[in-house]
């Protein structure tokens, strides 16, 4: 994989509940080099396919996280629509099992093969950031959290997947299992030391997230892409947080 620059690296989450307020934050990003924009379910469920056009418009490129999981047909179906907005990156739930992953991946292959266009990267959600050990145990798994992610990684990297979405505390053993060019994407980033905020008003901690990590920490575990999300939405110069964010990623290159 070729080397990624420090914009490259980071995802701007839109986890907000109006487009305009979207493509403020958009506009405000892409001229300090942010490139990339998560549009999760909450903004896609409002705003719908407007939600990745006015991205593009803004010269942005969209992760579209809505975690299909379905029966393989059905997942091909919404991969083939999302493959046809132009997405950059898209995820699914390792969990649907290999056959909903192939089928996922050929459904983007023969879209974009129809288009001429590039296939959009597909990776799996292995564990959700917002889990502890103890969640996998409500859900009758034996396996440790780490046991088990790095279970789905390969497991993904069988399908033929690009790459995962996992903490940066699977990161290591993933990077180490799966190569270096298998696609690693951490969530839960809170810049900033602990028990001292990165952007005015956020309170690292006081939010669903548990496993989580500097962006530093991240990369330096083997984090290919970053994505923040509250650190930088509810900071009072989002752009600010975003510049020293990019600052610390160019440290660790």
């Amino acid at each position: 994989m070729e080397r990624l620059h420090p914009e490259d690296r980071l995802i701007v989450a839109l986890d907000m509940d109006k487009l305009e307020e979207a493509v403020r934050l958009v506009k405000r990003l892409v001229p300090i080099g942010v490139r990339h924009f998560k549009i999760g379910l909450n903004l896609f469920t409002r705003a719908g396919p407007a939600a990745v056009e006015e991205v593009h418009k803004n010269s942005g490129r969209v992760f579209l996280d809505l975690k299909f999981h379905d029966i393989p047909s059905t997942v091909a179906k919404a991969v083939r629509a999302a493959t046809r907005l132009g997405v950059w990156m898209m995820n699914v739930h390792i969990q649907g099992g290999s056959a909903m992953m192939r089928s996922a991946l050929s459904a983007a292959q023969e879209e974009t093969q129809r288009a001429s266009q590039k296939t959009p990267l597909l990776i799996g959600v292995t564990v959700l950031t917002s889990m502890a050990e103890k969640d996998l145990l409500d859900l009758g798994l034996r396996k440790t959290l780490k046991d088990q992610v790095l279970y789905l990684a390969k497991l993904a990297k069988s399908a033929g997947l690009s790459g995962i979405v996992a903490s940066a505390q699977e990161a290591k053993v993933i990077r180490w299992t799966c190569g270096e060019d298998f696609l690693i994407v951490t969530p839960g980033i809170r810049p900033g030391s602990k028990g001292d905020p990165f952007a005015p008003g956020f309170q690292a901690g006081k939010d669903d997230q548990q496993r989580t990590a500097t962006p530093s920490e991240a990369i330096r575990a083997g984090a290919d892409y970053i994505v923040i999300g509250r650190p930088i939405l509810e900071a009072s110069d989002p752009a600010q947080v975003a510049r020293e964010v990019l600052q610390e990623c160019a440290q660790v290159q």
